[in-house]
């Protein structure tokens, strides 16, 4: 009969897998939604100027485009556009892509990426999240490992390391080429 202590054990490892489970997927969504409301802007910018340009031209020169709902919807844009951006959970991780800059990252990533960073240009090899602890000065235990496991993982999931051998991880060859310049 599986003692008591070991039955809770297995219920908070699927408890805590559900959390990862569900905060990834959040972060998924949460990075779905910045592409999309960056594509709505586009597309509403992009109906305002073929307004502008099909607004006919009165005998003065000047066009109608300002009484029309072109000017309102562009406002619409440039308010939406200036508000501040929302606050990022800590865990989100956009998908890397070209040109995407560390700073979209909260700093925790930002020190991964760092670290493994400086490892590719002193042509070291990979790291595990063990030897990133005792790089960040944190304590080895497993908590703290298996918090940085789980931040690893993410940015492989999303594109900005490789796990090429289980548990060791490096950053991304097309990552590792722009590190230089931080973004």
């Amino acid at each position: 009969m599986p003692s008591v202590v070991g039955l809770l054990e297995q219920r908070e490892v699927a408890a805590r897998r559900r959390v990862d489970g569900l905060r990834e997927e959040a972060d998924r969504i949460q990075a779905e939604l910045a592409v999309a409301e960056r594509e709505w802007q586009e597309w509403a910018i992009a109906r305002s100027r073929v307004g502008e340009v099909l607004t006919p031209v009165d005998e003065s020169g000047q066009d109608h485009a300002q009484s029309d709902g072109t000017a309102s919807a562009m406002r619409q844009v440039e308010e939406t556009s200036s508000a501040p951006p929302a606050a990022k959970s800590k865990s989100q991780v956009p998908v890397w892509r070209e040109g995407l800059a560390w700073s979209v990252l909260s700093v925790d990533y930002q020190r991964i990426l760092q670290v493994l960073a400086d490892r590719a240009r002193l042509r070291q090899g990979p790291l595990t999240c063990q030897e990133m602890a005792a790089a960040f000065g944190m304590d080895v235990v497993p908590a703290k490992v298996e918090a940085l496991r789980s931040k690893a993982k993410r940015l492989v999931a999303r594109g900005w390391l490789a796990e090429r051998q289980p548990g060791q991880f490096t950053l991304v060859d097309a990552v590792a080429s722009q590190s230089g310049d931080g973004s």
